[in-house]
């Protein structure tokens, strides 16, 4: 396995109808940061971008880039649904429970 690849991939919906794009390593996650709005790069945009560079530098893990790319994927609302879920949690009936 190549040291840049994800574990599993991040899945990125653009929205109902649209196909899944499917994030799987630190250079699939850096070339769609690239193409990200100028005007809607904030913090969150910059440390996935700072994690995915220091990734390919050799600084840091690519789990740990996808971390981040997932945590921005998930604030900007771009996180398939289905990477939401805790899968294979033990507590998965909390998942399902209503709110108090």
């Amino acid at each position: 396995m190549d040291r840049l690849q994800f574990f599993s991939p991040v899945r990125i919906s653009h929205g109902r109808g649209q196909p899944v794009e499917d994030i799987e390593g630190v250079n699939e996650a850096m070339a769609f940061l690239r193409k990200w709005p100028r005007g809607r790069r904030g913090p969150v945009y910059q440390c996935a971008l700072n994690c995915c560079a220091a990734a390919l530098a050799g600084q840091m893990s690519a789990e740990e880039a996808r971390k981040a790319f997932a945590g921005f994927a998930r604030i900007t609302r771009l996180l398939d649904d289905d990477m939401t879920l805790p899968i294979g949690s033990e507590k998965m009936d909390s998942v399902y429970s209503p709110r108090r």
